[in-house]
């Protein structure tokens, strides 16, 4: 994730592509297929509580953070990360098979030759893009743009795909949507109902939104695209001055995990 702004500094927008179908990583494998080896219901029930929806998840989660979770002991952790390994497999591969997956990374176009261009084909998949500027540059008038976008198919810079849209400073109008959609020729009703909306009025509503999204990712292989507009502006509210500095970089890069 880029560097976040200071206290003082312009809002930004974070995006993040899911990963695509093409892509044989098990990134979204659910956290339920740990049944299959061995874990039961209660446990992953546990591990849904805490945020943790799917396999790939619990291999990003440290022992420790596990141990916290109510009812979690060292055995039934340790199990745990062993019934997660046998379905991720190895985490080491050679580059050949790194390129090979980097071929399959998805580009969503942000709409703009030239911003494209700059960021090397559009929005990349399994990644975190943050468009940072001044008032009133357009990042919201791009996060309105992405959401549409990428419904579109693959030949028109799209991802055929839903969108997750989390509004923390109340930005998000429908009519905007339905103007940017009648310019790529989508119907309007159509266009905002693959859009799943919610506004966040705190730092940690803003969390728990993310939580609930990784949830949704999980089961609905249709999302394509997380936009948070803006990623920073609860935090600075939530969190000021340098005494909360340390706090607030914790948070965020708990979001940025998420």
């Amino acid at each position: 994730m880029a560097r976040a702004p200071t206290a003082q500094a312009p809002a930004s927008r974070a995006a993040t592509p899911a990963p695509d179908d093409a892509d044989e990583t098990p990134f979204f494998d659910n956290v339920d297929e740990l049944q299959q080896h061995g874990i039961n219901v209660q446990d992953i029930l546990k591990l849904k509580s805490s945020a943790i929806h799917t396999v790939s998840g619990v291999n990003m989660t440290t022992r420790r953070q596990m141990l916290k979770i109510k009812g979690m002991s060292e055995a039934k952790v340790e199990k745990i990360k062993e019934a997660a390994h046998k379905i991720l497999g190895s985490s080491f591969a050679t580059g050949l098979e790194i390129q090979e997956k980097r071929k399959r990374v998805l580009f969503i176009s942000t709409g703009s030759k030239n911003v494209d261009t700059i960021l090397g084909g559009g929005l990349s998949s399994q990644s975190i893009t943050e468009v940072y500027g001044e008032y009133r540059t357009g990042k919201t008038q791009m996060a309105h743009t992405m959401s549409v976008v990428a419904q579109l198919p693959p030949d028109m810079g799209g991802a055929a795909g839903k969108v997750a849209f989390i509004d923390t400073e109340g930005t998000f109008r429908p009519d905007r949507i339905r103007s940017i959609a009648d310019r790529f020729g989508v119907d309007g009703d159509m266009a905002l109902e693959n859009i799943l909306y919610a506004r966040a009025f705190n730092s940690e509503h803003q969390m728990e939104l993310i939580n609930e999204c990784s949830m949704r990712f999980a089961e609905d292989k249709d999302f394509r695209l997380l936009i948070v507009d803006s990623i920073m502006a609860l935090f600075r509210t939530d969190f000021s001055g340098r005494g909360e500095l340390s706090e607030r970089q914790q948070k965020l890069a708990q979001v940025a995990f998420r």
